[in-house]
């Protein structure tokens, strides 16, 4: 099947290299004329594991393109795939389907025979209607059909998540459309994988309803840490005792400092805004974002203490500052949060982060940024791990506590144990949800 993909950020670009992977040949598009000069000479401009040695698998084998020309991507290929971003638009509640219309439209001008147009971005509710329209108003004689099928992709495994998907959510009205899309992804249904046949509203409404519940098992058990401060308990117990109820499972059950990333929080705040459009409050959707925001806030309070409540000149060196490990993505991370209200109570921060300075330097201006965690750590009074990377799980806790100057640890994604702390010499720490 030829294939266009247009968009070629994290959602677009893992696609269009992954289809070609299966068997299709796929044009992958942007406007962006140097990044796509980059991908045409085999460079990422993201940072993905796998990503870049595929990329060169499916180039060798000449199963996949780059180019600047929805036009002719379009009229080239049997479907189009829109996987362009939806970021926040300026009410900070709705997503921005600026981008989404805008290649709507040009797709519209490429469209010579019978088209499926497929819209992989997370949008609301309604929105593949509305690209319908948009084609619409430019070639009313078009012969296409719009579905929705949204991606379930996990940013530092997402060639994994899209080669071993759980499931696969398509959302048509038309049996061509249906039929098409089966065919796309034919050689999943042969190892099994479940197919969920939708209209297109419950399809839309699937991932943001998906994203919506994982955020709220995080939220639930950052709640529960604060509460098993207050009262002696370790959360790491309760959250192992209650994640062996299959009902529940142990999976987004961690305590920390709070989600981040392109999709919890975005997702959360788009779903209540399209909720509150048809007269709907999704109450415990609300109260996600904001138990959220209140975690954030919490850690700075309780990493304030280790030094005596003072962080005037105090050195804090962060361990990770991207929203999770194995990305570069810093969009919504406690981070942004975290070290603007530590500096802003005067503290000297040093960053250590595998892949965050790319964005974090413009992000977080006054941050000194540092890749050896021994050496950034030297004279520092305080250690705030943020963002749990394999570097600082294998660290030589001794050597690290030796060149402190005061040698305290607040451990917000529970890396380490207690008792390795102690023995390393730590004189305080804290961690996220241990009374």
């Amino acid at each position: 099947m030829k294939i266009a993909v247009i968009g070629t950020g994290y959602i677009g670009l893992v696609t269009g290299v992954c289809l070609a992977k299966l068997g299709h040949s796929v044009t992958c598009v942007d406007k962006d004329i140097a990044k796509i000069a980059m991908l045409q000479k085999g460079e990422i401009p993201i940072f993905e594991p796998g990503l870049a040695d595929l990329l060169e698998e499916v180039r060798e084998s000449s199963l996949l393109e780059f180019s600047t020309d929805t036009v002719v991507a379009t009229r080239d290929s049997d479907a189009v795939m829109i996987a362009v971003g939806t970021p926040t638009d300026q009410s900070g509640l709705s997503a921005d389907l600026t981008y989404v219309f805008a290649a709507a439209r040009e797709i519209a001008l490429g469209i010579d025979r019978f088209k499926t147009v497929i819209i992989k971005s997370t949008v609301p509710a309604g929105t593949v209607r509305r690209v319908r329209n948009e084609i619409l108003a430019v070639r009313p004689d078009a012969d296409f059909e719009v579905a929705s099928n949204p991606e379930f992709l996990r940013e530092g495994v997402a060639i994994f998540d899209f080669m071993n998907p759980d499931r696969i959510v398509i959302g048509t009205e038309s049996q061509r459309a249906k039929n098409l899309m089966n065919e796309m992804y034919l050689q999943f249904s042969e190892r099994k994988v479940t197919f969920v046949h939708t209209d297109i509203e419950s399809a839309e409404l699937i991932k943001f309803a998906s994203n919506s519940f994982l955020a709220t098992k995080i939220a639930f058990i950052n709640e529960m840490a604060e509460l098993c401060e207050k009262i002696g308990a370790n959360v790491q117990d309760v959250s192992r005792g209650m994640g062996l109820d299959d009902r529940i499972g142990p999976k987004f059950l961690n305590a920390g400092p709070g989600f981040g990333g392109s999709c919890f929080p975005k997702d959360n705040r788009a779903l209540t805004a399209m909720a509150r459009k048809v007269g709907v409050k999704l109450r415990i959707t609300e109260s996600v974002v904001d138990s959220n925001d209140h975690a954030k806030n919490r850690v700075v309070e309780n990493i304030s203490k280790l030094v005596g409540g003072h962080l005037e000149n105090a050195n804090i060196v962060i361990f990770g500052v991207t929203f999770k490990p194995d990305t570069d993505d810093m969009r919504e991370a406690p981070s942004l949060t975290i070290i603007p209200a530590l500096q802003a109570r005067g503290a000297n921060i040093i960053a250590v982060d595998p892949e965050g300075k790319k964005h974090g330097e413009q992000l977080l201006p006054g941050v000194v940024w540092q890749l050896d965690p021994y050496a950034a750590v030297r004279d520092a009074d305080l250690i705030v791990v943020l963002t749990e990377w394999h570097i600082f799980r294998t660290l030589r806790l001794n050597d690290i506590c030796s060149v402190m100057r005061q040698p305290a640890i607040a451990d917000l994604r529970n890396v380490y144990s207690l008792e390795a702390l102690k023995e390393a010499g730590f004189k305080r720490a804290y961690q996220v949800g241990h009374g």
